[in-house]
């Protein structure tokens, strides 16, 4: 983990910072980031109806923003995605979220509207507390309510008029494809799932990346977490983390892929926890104390793709997760690619594997 030891010169306020980077993995996909959206709109009312995705619009789809609200009352909003070219009747359909940090306006709608081309109804939705979904505080995760919100857009999806809500599969990217089996292990509506890219968030935080934290550097950070709920409570709302973007020089090579994508013209959106944002101090905390991944065995007999890059730094999430999963199940392995490639390259990203195998289990 590319974090060095504070020197004894160190204030306190850095070494809090400092353990906390060697926690959460000091460059998670997700946490990266600069200022608080101190202006941002937060209702999913207040959607912008401008096309500002990172990625051209189809003339192959029929597009729609959307809200619909999950279990706990959040708004969540929602870009949906139809087949232009549709037939009368009811068609299989697919939400798909992540990655963890990012909103719908760029991997996930990407996945979304290229999958409508292929002729399913699909919902890319911004999670709760991130994006134009609502929830207070802004930019806060939780494992339990994001997994929540893929079930919430499955709830959406089963009452559309064009899906048939029996052959409903759910994609989950980066961070929300662990997010993403753990909803499917518990939610028996949906018929198949994929894992792209995954990270299991719940064990990056509580164990860093590799497991390299010791339990005495976790239970470090849990104390400084939990200290910062008093500075939180007294000051009325949540202290931010630090950037985790700014290239000094010197940096893991997934540091610069993140940067690469977020902090660049070929990804940054400006509502985007990690372009240019950051999570509250204390996000970390309800993930280090939940393995999301623990009843992933239970999608079983229903199908599960996992794909990953061969080059990712975060392989190891997918091959431990395709351990532990029951039959059926599919580890898809990309030569040459890393974690970020599987974000946005149309000719790395595997569609034609994604579109055999939904259409095989969300057969009519």
């Amino acid at each position: 983990m590319p974090v060095n030891s504070p020197d004894a010169k160190t204030s306190a306020r850095a070494v809090h910072r400092r353990e906390l980077l060697k926690l959460t993995g000091a460059g998670v996909a997700a946490l990266s980031a600069v200022s608080i959206f101190n202006h941002l709109e937060v209702k999913a009312q207040n959607m912008s109806n401008e096309w500002d995705k990172v990625f051209p619009l189809s003339d192959k789809i029929d597009h729609e923003k959307i809200t619909f609200k999950n279990r706990y009352g959040i708004t969540l909003s929602g870009d949906l995605y139809l087949p232009k070219d549709r037939v009368r009747g009811r068609l299989p359909a697919l939400t798909v979220g992540g990655p963890f940090g990012a909103v719908k306006e760029q991997s996930s709608g990407l996945y979304a509207q290229t999958m409508a081309e292929r002729g399913f109804v699909t919902l890319a939705f911004d999670p709760s507390y991130t994006g134009e979904s609502g929830g207070e505080p802004r930019n806060v995760a939780s494992p339990d309510i994001n997994t929540e919100d893929f079930s919430a857009a499955v709830d959406y999806l089963g009452l559309h008029a064009s899906v048939d809500r029996e052959r409903i599969g759910v994609i989950g990217i980066c961070g929300w494809g662990g997010m993403a089996l753990s909803a499917v292990a518990a939610d028996k509506r949906v018929k198949a799932v994929v894992a792209s890219t995954m990270y299991d968030m719940t064990r990056v935080m509580s164990k860093g990346y590799n497991d390299s934290v010791t339990l005495e550097q976790r239970t470090q950070a849990l104390e400084q977490m939990s200290r910062q709920r008093w500075a939180d409570a007294e000051n009325g709302a949540p202290a931010y983390q630090p950037p985790f973007n700014e290239l000094k020089g010197g940096e893991a090579q997934f540091l610069v892929d993140y940067h690469d994508y977020y902090m660049t013209p070929r990804g940054y959106h400006a509502r985007a926890v990690n372009s240019g944002n950051s999570w509250t101090q204390t996000t970390p905390l309800s993930f280090m104390n939940m393995p999301i991944l623990t009843y992933i065995a239970e999608i079983s007999p229903r199908p599960v793709l996992f794909i990953h890059g061969e080059k990712a730094h975060s392989r190891y999430f997918s091959e431990t997760a395709f351990a532990a999963a029951a039959e059926p199940k599919e580890l898809v392995i990309i030569p040459g690619a890393n974690h970020t490639d599987l974000y946005d390259k149309l000719d790395v990203i595997p569609f034609d594997k994604l579109t055999s195998f939904f259409n095989q289990h969300l057969a009519a």
